[in-house]
């Protein structure tokens, strides 16, 4: 086929609208928009429980603490997982799983969806789904993306894989340098509402070196609270949200 100059220009001009059609669903990254119109997105489940994930693990260093604080309280969590990491520590995937948490993908690698196209979009997701299948006898369903922004790609991706995309309602800012125990706890709590989505962190693969140990700190008091408030806290797969289906 001939590329002639009206076609070479039909195809530039329709760039711009490709590039938005590809980047419309960046909209969801705004929390306030997300939690009051897409509920299912935002993690929103029943009104007396909590969901409580974690992102960016497994990490030899930091996780098992994690794990161990976690068992201590008998709480049970949603962990997203990069399929990179996972590579590294298939023995400590192993046993988040056996401990009885839930296990979603987080990618294969901590890029931004908005700069990769269909294809590797596609095959990251996949990468990380099977490797982590492989490791648990369990397939996962849940997706959640790298910095919670979502691409027109990210979403026909995770549907033909059998993944479904959540994001979270409230959120600890504990992957900065500065984050504390105590600033962990007060950021998230600030926006804690029964039904909600906790993000945390039990890994500073993509963080500022050490700053899961605010997290690890500000995790009981966060756990408190709920205790206080009367909400349960668990994993998404017990959270009575729209978008739950338990692995095959």
């Amino acid at each position: 086929m001939t590329v002639t100059p009206a076609l070479r220009g039909a195809a530039l001009a329709a760039l711009p609208v490709l590039a938005a059609v590809h980047a419309a669903p960046v909209v969801t990254t705004f929390g306030p928009l997300r939690n009051r119109a897409m509920p299912r997105l935002a993690g929103r489940g029943r009104a007396g429980h909590v969901a409580l994930t974690f992102d960016d693990g497994p990490d030899p260093r930091s996780t098992p603490l994690f794990l161990s604080a976690l068992a201590a309280r008998g709480v049970r969590a949603t962990f997203f997982l990069l399929g990179g990491e996972a590579r590294r520590s298939p023995g400590l995937v192993r046993e988040i799983a056996a401990e009885g948490h839930e296990i979603g993908v987080h990618g294969w690698l901590h890029r931004p969806l908005l700069l990769r196209g269909p294809r590797a979009t596609h095959d990251d997701l996949a990468r990380a789904r099977d490797l982590v299948g492989d490791l648990t006898g369990r397939r996962p369903v849940l997706f959640r993306p790298p910095y919670g922004v979502m691409s027109s790609a990210g979403h026909l991706a995770a549907r033909r894989l059998g993944l479904t995309p959540v994001l979270w309602t409230c959120w600890g800012e504990d992957w900065t340098a500065r984050a504390t125990p105590a600033s962990v706890h007060r950021t998230v709590v600030r926006d804690l509402r029964g039904g909600g989505t906790i993000l945390l962190h039990d890994s500073d693969c993509t963080s500022a070196p050490g700053s899961w140990r605010a997290t690890l700190g500000a995790l009981p008091r966060i756990l408190d609270t709920c205790d206080r408030r009367g909400l349960e806290v668990g994993p998404l797969c017990e959270h009575g949200w729209a978008g739950g289906r338990r692995a095959a």
